[in-house]
């Protein structure tokens, strides 16, 4: 009767708790607008909370790279039938983090999704996804996508972000989606949980800039649009971070004292809400040791 009494009292508890928690999560995104910005004749980047999403909108229709949370899918739509009525055709995941794909079951029933193999690896681990948020072609070393006058080359330079991590370039445009390959002016979450690589991550961010030119307009993951250079200052931060490390590893410090020490001086205002310079001397560490 005693546990009959509390398991009753905890039933209770919960059908209270969860109706707060779903309105607390609607409450957080109640607020956000998704900002649109055209670069070029078909192609526009929009911004809201989460992965900055690219759009291309024309005579085949509309295709997205990434769509950020769930509760935002609608606030999504609403903002690509500005530019076009319709659904998108295409969805193409540049990894498996819910802030790029929490939107995948309302765009996976009438568009079609594209990931890496391990994007749908990652995403089937999840039981409580519907199947169609799951992608429905997947690749390798990348593929080629033709649509609206434009071929988006959409590729796999090994692990990074995590182990499924994909670019996308527009060939004609030189646009360059980086998925979260790149933070601007920011220290990157590296997921080393999930097949996320330190050195990946350089040297894919690197392999990047050796694919564009000092035209490209770059796509960052999260910030504002950037440029090459942009770009190639995130790679010296990388390069600074990983030498730096390396030598406090070498010198037999241990994460303490590291942590004591602090980020070289250049870099100490890259931190930020997500992944301050605590966190990002942890990745460094766990990753190089």
């Amino acid at each position: 009767m005693f546990l009959a009494r509390y398991t009753l009292l905890g039933l209770s508890l919960c059908s209270l708790l969860v109706p707060q928690f779903a309105h607390a999560q609607a409450d957080r995104f109640a607020e956000v607008q998704i900002t649109q910005t055209q670069l070029a004749e078909n192609v526009y980047v929009f911004m809201g909370a989460g992965g900055n999403i690219g759009v291309s909108s024309g005579i085949d229709g509309l295709l997205i790279i990434d769509d950020q949370f769930a509760p935002l899918a609608e606030k999504i739509t609403a903002a690509l039938n500005t530019l076009q009525v319709g659904m998108p055709k295409y969805v193409i995941n540049t990894h498996f983090h819910g802030d790029h794909t929490g939107a995948n079951e309302h765009f996976g029933q009438q568009g079609t999704i594209l990931a890496h193999h391990n994007v749908l690896s990652r995403l089937s681990e999840n039981k409580s996804l519907n199947k169609v948020a799951l992608p429905v072609i997947t690749f390798d070393k990348g593929l080629s996508v033709h649509f609206n006058n434009d071929t988006l080359a959409v590729k796999h330079l090994g692990p990074g972000h995590t182990d499924g991590d994909s670019i996308v370039i527009w060939e004609k445009a030189n646009i360059i989606h980086m998925g979260d390959l790149f933070f601007k002016d920011k220290f990157p979450f590296i997921d080393l949980d999930h097949g996320g690589s330190i050195l990946g991550y350089r040297n894919n961010v690197s392999a990047a800039l050796s694919l564009i030119n000092d035209k490209t307009q770059v796509i960052p993951g999260h910030g504002e649009m950037a440029t090459k250079n942009d770009l190639l200052k995130f790679k010296h931060m990388l390069d600074d971070s990983i030498n730096w490390m390396r030598k406090e590893i070498s010198l037999g410090k241990n994460l303490k004292q590291i942590k004591k020490q602090g980020v070289p001086k250049k870099w100490k205002n890259w931190g930020w809400n997500f992944i301050s310079e605590d966190k990002w001397i942890n990745t460094l560490y766990q990753g190089l040791m």
